[in-house]
């Protein structure tokens, strides 16, 4: 490792090539620390001026309720932020708002879920803009995450949201019953590097080739549950190329699935990429182009009558969840919005 940047040499080397990759201002990003502190207003419980007391810097772009921060406050004394009025999040993930409002119907009553939702970042940001008969599930796999997931989604205080706790390959007992499904995926976390400096010693090539897998295995298992003609948004917080825009060419090879493209202002500093198999369309950010960390982000759309490559139904799969979890899911739970 250089200590010079402290950046791994084979983490930079993999880098190298990638759309949008400026090594030398990469770098220096990474030498200045951690970028701005950054909130998303509830616009069910407060508004700007009532949240005076906050530091405020400039409005996100991209997001009509998220918020720059000139510094962090003690979030932990405010009761504002205790009652749910604003949640603290990485800025970046909040362009997730721009995909859902150019390809969602978010005016209709549509079925969401959030597959892997912990600690409930855009779950809250997803009830915020979808309808009030709508339905929101906010699923989180690791048992131990759920909790916080629950508080958060409470706090948030919607009445359309159930939180539930099961493998993605789970929903298929209920068939193909979601409009959008947003897969925020676990990954090596490289765009937190500056959030979380200590993450840098436990990247490595390895690493990012399981969770690639594991990316890959999460779609597939998640894909017959989208309605035909639904939306798929899938993000990470790496920059590498295996976990974001060769995981959707691999997909788009599977599945035939649509990719969908997102119109993005040249002062936001998004970079949109292209997949070299499909041409398929992907979001990264580098900070040293926005102000927010690392992130991807892509939208497919699943094409009627098409039939996968892959055969998602494994008969011989054994779910690492117990029978009083699986149970959540019931069907009824959700029978309002069955088509």
């Amino acid at each position: 490792m250089d200590m010079n940047h402290l950046l791994p040499d084979s983490f930079i080397s993999s880098l190298k090539g990638i759309q949008g990759f400026d090594e030398n201002a990469f770098i220096d990003a990474h030498q200045k620390g951690h970028g701005q502190t950054s909130i998303r207003i509830n616009p069910s419980k407060a508004s700007f001026n009532q949240l005076s007391h906050l530091p405020f810097s400039h409005q996100i772009p991209w997001c009509e309720n998220g918020y720059h921060l000139s510094q962090r406050p003690s979030f932990t004394l405010d009761p504002l932020f205790h009652a749910g009025a604003y949640y603290v999040q990485e800025a970046s993930s909040m362009f997730l708002e721009q995909v859902l409002k150019a390809h969602a119907p978010l005016q209709e009553s549509i079925v969401v879920l959030d597959c892997c939702a912990a600690p409930g970042g855009k779950s809250t940001h997803i009830q915020s803009l979808i309808s009030g008969d709508s339905l929101l599930v906010s699923n989180e796999v690791i048992k131990t995450r759920v909790s916080v997931l629950a508080q958060n989604i409470t706090k948030w205080g919607a009445s359309n949201v159930v939180v539930t706790s099961n493998d993605p390959r789970d929903f298929q007992r209920m068939g193909a019953f979601f409009d959008v499904i947003v897969v925020d995926a676990p990954c090596s976390g490289s765009g937190l590097f500056r959030k979380d400096p200590d993450a840098i010693t436990h990247w490595n090539e390895d690493l990012v080739q399981m969770c690639a897998s594991r990316q890959q295995r999460i779609l597939q298992d998640i894909w017959p549950s989208l309605k035909p003609g639904g939306l798929l948004v899938y993000s990470t917080c790496s920059y590498s190329i295996e976990e974001d825009e060769q995981i959707i060419d691999t997909f788009i090879t599977q599945t035939g699935a649509q990719s969908l493209r997102v119109e993005t202002h040249q002062d936001w500093g998004i970079v949109e990429t292209i997949s070299p198999m499909h041409a398929a369309y992907g979001y990264k950010f580098y900070p040293d182009k926005t102000k927010g960390e690392g992130f991807f982000i892509a939208a497919i759309r699943k094409v009627e009558d098409h039939q996968p490559t892959t055969n998602y139904h494994h008969k011989n799969h054994t779910s690492s969840r117990s029978a009083k979890q699986t149970s959540l899911l019931k069907p009824e739970l959700f029978d309002k919005w069955l088509c």
